[in-house]
Formats: C-alpha cells, structure tokens, sequence
C-alpha cells in the first residue's frame, strides 16, 4: 500500500500535472477524489495542521460559493468554514497530498518536490515532459 495521498481533482490541470507527477516518481498514491468522497471534519483539521496553515488557507478562493457566501469575511469561526466544506467540498483547495516527509498544498505544483524523497525527485524529473 501507497504512503502517498492525493486529495485529487481530475477537472484541474494542478492537480492532473501533481498525480502525474507523483506517478513519474515512482510512486502509485491513494487518490481521493474528494468531491465524490470529502473529508471529514477531523481530517480536514489534521491536514490544514499538518501543512502549518490555518483552516481558512485550505479554502478555494476561486470555487463559486466562496464569494456568494461571503467567506472571506474573517467573522467566520473554523466550525462555520468546515460546515460551508461539508455543504460545498468544491471549497477544498487542491490538490492537496500526503507523503511520509509531509504534508504540502501542492499550488503551485512544483511544491510537490518539498515532500518526495530525493530518489523519487530524479526519477520525476527524469521523465519527459506531457
């Protein structure tokens, strides 16, 4: 089994050139496809503190109910952000992914090298561009 995890979004190029990044290194990660199956609560927390980033950082800006729900009004407490995640798991800025050396918000997708062993970093970038 895969020490990997990317919470993966195949409509986005990001998180596409980040999967088929990981693949290049060697690595076969568990993929979620985190608009079919979110995360929950708790893992949602662990993540956003594993990354040293507050909740309110894992939020996708760009996704369409940011604005109309008005989330970047800091008033928002992380329980009222996380019940808008549940409600609306398109908020999850992605792609995120999991590694035995860390935990990284691959955006841009060059953050991926900060987590991958140096072997599984020669391997990547030894592999042709798509």
């Amino acid at each position: 089994m895969s020490g990997t995890t990317i919470f993966h979004n195949p409509a986005c190029s990001t998180s596409r050139k980040v999967l088929d990044a990981l693949r290049a290194s060697g690595e076969e990660p568990v993929v979620v496809e985190y608009l079919k199956t979110p995360p929950d609560r708790a893992t949602l927390r662990r993540l956003a503190a594993e990354m040293g980033l507050p909740l309110r950082a894992i939020l996708r800006q760009k996704a369409e109910p940011y604005a109309e729900l008005g989330l970047d009004d800091a008033r928002w407490s992380d329980d009222e952000l996380l019940d808008a995640i549940e409600r609306h798991p398109v908020l999850i800025e992605r792609p995120i992914v999991v590694t035995p050396l860390g935990t990284r918000l691959c955006r841009p997708a060059e953050k991926l090298a900060e987590i991958l062993p140096p072997q599984q970093q020669q391997q990547q970038q030894q592999q042709p561009s798509a």
